[in-house]
This record gives C-alpha cells, structure tokens and sequence, in this order.
C-alpha cells in the first residue's frame, strides 16, 4: 500500500518549473502526480452530481488542469490518497493509481479500482466500482467516469446515486453539462429501503425515463418520456413531468389533486396549487368543482414572524343546487367559512394568540368536511398566558358557534313562559369576555406550611335562557344576561409525620366571591333581584393517612387508610345565583378526597363532612402493579349543599345528596409489558347497586393493539333521563406480516340494542409507499337528521406527494 498526504496547494510562484518536474525521481514525481490525480477526481466528481456549481475558468491564464483546480481549492484542506500501486507513464503523460484506490479531500470520500489523470488531454478517469461519498450525505456509484479538465462536464456509466432523503436514480449513463445540468440516460427514480430490508428488494414503485434532467440552480427533476411504473408493470404513460429535487422542502406547483363523492355534492376532484413566496410564507390555493353544487374555493396563508406565526383559511361557495340541504341551514345560496389561528411570544414567560372561525351556517363544517378547512370549529378564542416556576396566569376569551340544527323536543321538556328547548339553541349561547385563571404559589412557608392563591373571574352575555322542565320543575341551563364573578382562594397546608408513619395534613382555605348581575331575566324567580353580591366560605380540616408496608419476595404492597374531616358554614345564596362552571358534578374515587367537591368556582361546598377510604397497592419486582381504592363520604353537620338543589338542580343525583353518600371505588392494573386496565364505579348507599361504571381496558400482544372501554349510568329522573344509559367502545388494529394493517372501531348503545358508530378498514405503508381504504358510519344524531356514511381511499407515494378519494352519503 502507497499512502501520501499533502497540506495543501502551494503557491504558483512557488511552484517548480516543469523542468524542475521532469527531473524529480519517479517516486517523487508518482506520488506528487497521484496527489494531484487524487485532488481533480474528488472536485469533479463532487461538481458532476452534487449541488454545488463550479464557476467557469479562462484557460488562456492556466498553465493546465492543475492550476484550473488550485485556484478553487482551499490551499489549507489536507488530502490523503491510497493506492496498491502508483504509475506515470512517460511517453503518454499518464498519472495511475491502481488498486483499491481511496482519496479523502474536503469531507469527500472516493473509492475506485483504478484513477487515471491524462495530463496531454486534460482528461480524468476513474475506472471500476467508483464509488463517491459527499459531506451531504449523497452516495454514488458507477462503473467508469470521465471528467473534463475545468471539472464542468462528465460522464459515468452504470450510474446510480443515492441520496440522504432515501431516493435513488440509476441510469446507463449520465451527462454534465455546462456546470449546472445533469442528465441520466435510461433513468429510473424511486425509493429505497432502509438497511434493516433486504438489500435487494425490489421498489414497489418507481418512475422509468428516456431522459431525467436534473437542474442544480432550479432544483427541479425533469423526467421526458416516462412511465409510472407498480410492481414492475407499467401504469401510466407521462409525457412530461416534473417535481422538485429531494433536497427541496418547499416549491411552488401543483399539488396532486383528491377526488371526492357525496350524494348532496355529486362528484368532483380538489386541484391545489402551491406557492412558496419565501422562507417565512407560503400559499395555498385549492378550487374543487362539484358535479352538483358548483366550485368549492379555498386558500391557505401560513406566515412565520420573528416572535411567531399565524395563519388564515378560507372556504367558500355558491351553490348551485342549495335544495339538497332543505332539512338543515346549508338550505342557502352561499356557504363558507373563515378561520384563523396564531399564537406570538412576548417573552420567555408571557404569549398570545388566537384561535378565531366564523361560518355562514351551522352544518358546513359537516356538510363540507372533505376539504380541510384549517382550524375551523365550534369554538373561537383569543388568550393571553404567562407562566412561572411558581406562578400561572391565563386569560381568555371564547365564542361559541353551534353544529346542530334546532329541534323540536317533546312537549313535555318545554318550560311554560320560555323558549321550547329545541329552539334558537344559538342565542343559548354564552359569549364569554373574558375567564381569567390565576395561581400563585408562596416560595417560603407560612406558619410552618405552603400557602397558594387561586383567582378567577368570569364575565359572559347570554341572549336567551336555557330552560327546561323536569317532573314539573323548571331547570335552568342557562339565564338571559350578563353575569360577572370575582373570586380568591387562599389555601393552606402543611404535613407532619409522627414517629409511627402517621401522616396528619392540616389545612385550611378561604374563598371569596363577587358577583356583579345585570339584566337578568325577570321570568327566572328563584334568581336574586340584586345586581351586586358577595359571599365567603372558610373551612378548617384535617387530613389522616397511616401507610402499612408489607414485602415479601418478588415484591411489596401498601395498605393505607385515610380519613379526612373539614369544618364549614352552610353554603348560601344556593339557587339565587348563576352557576355556568359547576353545573357538572361526577363523584368517584378521583373526587372522594377533594376538599371541595363542585367543578367550578360559582358553587362552593358547605356544611361539615368526613370522607373514609382506604387505599391499597401491590407491586411485583417483574413490574406488574396493582392499585385499588374504596371509600364513601359523610355529611356530619349543616345544610348539605348537594341535596338542595340549585337552578339546574345537577347535585340531587350525584350520590352525595344523603348523609350518608354512595360508595365509590376503583381498581388499576398495569402489567408494565403492554397491557393496561382500569375501572370506577359508584355503588348505592342502600342497596349497593351499580349507579355509574367505567371499564376500560388497552393491550398489545404481538401484532394486535386494542382498546376496549364499557360505561353505564343509572336513570337520572332530577335531569330529565328516565332510562339507564349503557354503552360499548372499542377499537383495535392489527398488522399483518410487515407492512399491512386491518383497523376497525365500534359503539354499541347496549341499553337500545343499537349500533351508533362503526367503521373498519384496512392499510398498507412501507418506506416509500401508504395505502389505506376505510368505511365508517354515524348514527349518534337523535334529532331526525339523516346517518353519515363516510368512505375513504387515500394513496400515498414517499417524495411525489398523495391523494385520497372520500364520499359521503345519508340515509
């Protein structure tokens, strides 16, 4: 093996003379040969194929190639060249370097059989298993190349070049033209696999040429009499095509287009086309003629700021045939929508954003769901946050724009003297301006323990009243107005432990409340006539928990009971006040230990209660782990705030309406290799029937991930739910061998006997290849409208883009 290593290029004043030259030794002469040999091959064969363009040379002021390639090069970049063999032929003029030939220059790597550097011709050589390795991560390989002296043009056959983006082009032969265009003669462009695939598996797709043309400059792909080919057969002749290079994220053009079917639009086919206006912002402009109703027209803004981006949507169309929605608001010549979304940093600590769509009616969304329309939805927000280690603040402001149409309900739920439930369910609406969400955490202890702040306000508008009559009663969702609330928590507690592991937590809390009432609705009696209200709740108690560990071998289990009291005054103002934010309340073991058990801040918890449980766990050394729960709470003193209901009436079925409450319990199980169960249910403090269960159940076994989920609620009679509700949900997926996958999702009403959603379908991905198709069904809407059936092809080739096709149709 013969190894040289040189510096760099000296100067040419310092160069010797070729004279000089001629009388150097042969070894010197072959080893300063091959360094130069080695120096032209690297830099042409990084300019033949790589992105990099190489600035024409005047001859006329160059002596030969050595001096066209030194004044390019950096003079300081190091050059290692290893060979068997080096050669320099006399008579021709021929430098050689013969066998297993590696040249290492400027992060570049090329490998060959034998490099051959005619000086009388200005010609380079390299011959046998070339191989060319680039910083970038470019990889080529051919059987010859042949490179002009300025390093512009050259030639290689038995090409193939693979790229860091996993595609690959191989061709007879390839051609570099003018420092900038590289053209592949019988060219093939497709995808390959990873190293984990046998080598040699065949692409499931590729694109078979007369002529690619690769442009450098542009960064475009120009395929000239192509054929797409699948699984080795020919599918679509393509007289002409062209697509960005792999290294290009963005680039104008046009997008392939999705196919779309539906009974009420008919037939049509979305065409987008992208700009790509500079780094920072781009567009996209779709039309999607509809064989039925006209062309749906959209576009998408994305911009990027130098502290943020945002966006906008749109969508609209004038519909042609608006009689096929005569059972909903989309019964109109014009629909659209328009959406807009960002989100800007203030600071390290402080942001703002919005989240904003407006619609001309209520079921576009729905009706027009084929087209992505942005972050289009029910509900717009602007918001301002800041958060610290020990501090949070949330503001936010929302509008909400309902899906579903009005209704008529039985006549028994309407409440005399107001609108019928099933009416201007808009106007029900609240708009909210604004919530603001407050935290603060105390750095150092306050008599011995950690003190926090809560605040919150709430101001909102509503135009109508929500009301609806049960057994005889009128219950309010919602009342005509506008309400504001003011409220501050401060809590405190503090831990100890005794030298038996008795853990005893002694807290307190006082919360305050301001309500400001304008405009109330006068039909609603039971609220106050007064339009400024203040109430305070202060609470004293005491936490007990005394853990017991036992181990044994391969593992350890906790049994802890606990034991909580808390000493307040009776709630008031209950029924006379608007309640927005508690009007939801779920008693289980997550809520057995809260102090106070109400969802939000317009109801607070009254009256002096204990909560008893006790809690055990189980832990294996293999990794499984078991947890459970069980407990009940207790109203000792005082007017218990569930049991008198307020102007909805939600607390008299929570199960904490008697003294006495119902028990609640729930057990955890995670084997730590895959599968996972858990469940909650509530049991009847008399009888210990089921009142509220939920089961749900998530695994993986070999090829198969599933997730099975059950509930079940009792009859709720105080709410207007006469019957039990008892429902199945499932979803699971399986692979098959490799690459394809079945998939399906079910929800079965059990108490009806009835399937509400369903769908299944089944999906094939690879590196360089998707393909799914699935079919779905709704039937979860109960106020006459018509079942959804949705189906959905989508196919997708890695680099050159997807399409899908979908079609909706009713019943």
């Amino acid at each position: 093996m013969v190894s040289a290593v040189s510096s760099g290029m000296a100067d040419r004043q310092n160069r010797p003379s070729r004279a000089d030259r001629a009388g150097a030794s042969p070894r010197a002469r072959a080893i300063r040969a091959s360094l130069l040999a080695g120096t032209l091959l690297s830099g042409a064969a990084l300019a033949l194929l790589s992105g990099v363009t190489l600035a024409p040379q005047t001859a006329l002021a160059q002596d030969n190639a050595l001096d066209s390639l030194g004044s390019q090069v950096d003079p300081t970049e190091p050059l290692l060249l290893e060979a068997t063999e080096l050669r320099y032929d006399f008579d021709r003029d021929i430098i050689s370097a013969i066998g297993n030939v590696q040249i290492y220059y400027g992060g570049n790597t090329v490998e060959a059989d034998r490099v051959d550097f005619d000086r009388r011709n200005n010609r380079l050589r390299a011959d046998g298993n070339v191989r060319l390795t680039e910083p970038n991560g470019n990889v080529l390989r051919a059987a010859s190349m042949e490179l002009s002296d300025d390093l512009r043009d050259g030639f290689a056959t038995a090409l193939q070049l693979d790229t860091p983006q996993r595609t690959r082009f191989i061709a007879d032969g390839a051609r570099r033209e003018n420092g900038n265009r590289t053209s592949f003669d019988n060219g093939l462009y497709t995808v390959y696999t990873s190293p984990k695939n046998p080598p040699d598996k065949p692409p499931l797709w590729r694109i078979r040429a007369q002529t690619i043309v690769h442009n450098q400059q542009e960064k475009t792909i120009e395929f000239e009499k192509a054929s797409f080919e699948f699984f080795g057969r020919s599918l679509v002749y393509l007289p002409y095509l062209s697509m960005p290079d792999p290294s290009v994220k963005r680039k104008s053009g046009l997008l392939i287009p999705n196919f779309v079917y539906g009974d009420r639009v008919g037939a049509g086919m979305r065409i987008p086309y992208y700009f790509a206006i500079d780094p920072s912002r781009d567009l996209l402009i779709s039309a999607t003629p509809l064989s039925k109703q006209g062309v749906l027209g959209q576009f998408d803004w994305r911009q990027r700021l130098m502290d943020g981006a945002y966006s906008i949507h749109a969508a609209g169309i004038f519909q042609a045939r608006p009689g096929e929605y005569t059972t909903s608001s989309g019964n109109r010549d014009f629909r659209g929508v328009i959406a807009s979304e960002g989100e800007f940093d203030i600071n390290q600590r402080w942001k703002w954003g919005w989240d904003l769509s407006w619609r001309t009616d209520r079921s576009f969304l729905r009706d027009y769901r084929f087209a992505p329309l942005g972050n289009a939805s029910d509900v717009s927000k602007i918001y301002l946050t800041g958060q610290s280690e020990r501090n949070r603040f949330d503001l936010r402001a929302y509008a909400f724009r309902i899906s579903q149409e009005d209704y008529k309900a039985l006549a028994t739920l309407d409440a005399p003297g107001f609108i019928p439930v099933g009416s201007r369910l808009q106007d029900k609406q609240p708009f909210v301006h604004p919530v603001l969400d407050w935290n603060y955490i105390f750095e150092n202890p306050i008599a011995g323990g950690e003190l926090a702040l809560t605040g919150n306000l709430t101001s909102l508008t509503r135009d109508q009243t929500d009301a609806i009559q049960i057994g005889g009663l009128t219950r309010f969702r919602g009342v005509e107005g506008t309400f504001t609330r003011a409220s501050l928590e401060a809590d405190w507690r503090s831990t100890l432990i005794d030298s038996f592991g008795q853990v005893f937590t002694p807290f307190a809390y006082v919360k305050g409340d301001l309500y400001f009432l304008a405009s109330q609705d006068k039909n609603v009696a039971s609220m106050t006539d007064e339009s400024f209200v203040g109430r305070i709740m202060p609470a004293v108690g005491l936490d007990y928990r005394f853990p017991f560990i036992g181990t044994f071998q391969g593992g350890h289990q906790i049994i802890e009971p606990v034991a909580q009291v808390i000493v307040r005054p009776n709630e008031t103002r209950i029924g006379e006040l608007p309640n927005e934010d508690a009007q939801s309340i779920v008693f289980d073991s997550t809520t057995l230990f809260e102090y106070d058990k109400f969802s939000g801040f317009d109801r607070s918890e009254g009256g002096t209660r204990t909560n008893v449980g006790l809690k055990y766990s189980l832990n294996f050394d293999q990794g499984y782990h078991v947890s459970a729960l069980f407990g009940r709470s207790f109203h000792l003193g005082g007017t218990n705030s569930f049991k008198q209901a307020d102007i909805l009436g939600a607390t008299t079925s929570s199960g904490l309406a008697t003294n006495y409450s119902d028990y609640v319990g729930s057990l955890y199980f995670d084997s730590r290799q895959g599968f996972r169960m858990g469940a909650q249910a509530r049991f009847d403090h008399k009888n210990f029937s089921v009142r509220r269960a939920q089961v749900e159940a998530t695994g993986i076994y070999g090829p198969v991930t599933g997730n099975l989920a059950y509930a079940y609620l009792s009859p709720q009679p105080n709410l207007g739910i006469a019957t039990p509700r008892e429902e199945l949900i499932g979803s699971a997926s399986l692979r098959l061998e490799e690459n394809w996958r079945l998939f399906g999702s079910v929800r079965f009403d059990l108490e009806r006997r009835n399937m509400v959603r369903d769908s299944f379908g089944v999906g094939y991905d690879d590196e360089g290849f998707s393909v799914s198709f699935a079919y779905s069904e709704d039937r979860s809407r109960n106020n006459g409208q018509t079942t959804d059936r949705l189906f959905f092809f989508r196919f997708g080739l890695r680099t050159l883009g997807d399409t899908q096709f979908s079609t909706t149709g009713n019943n």
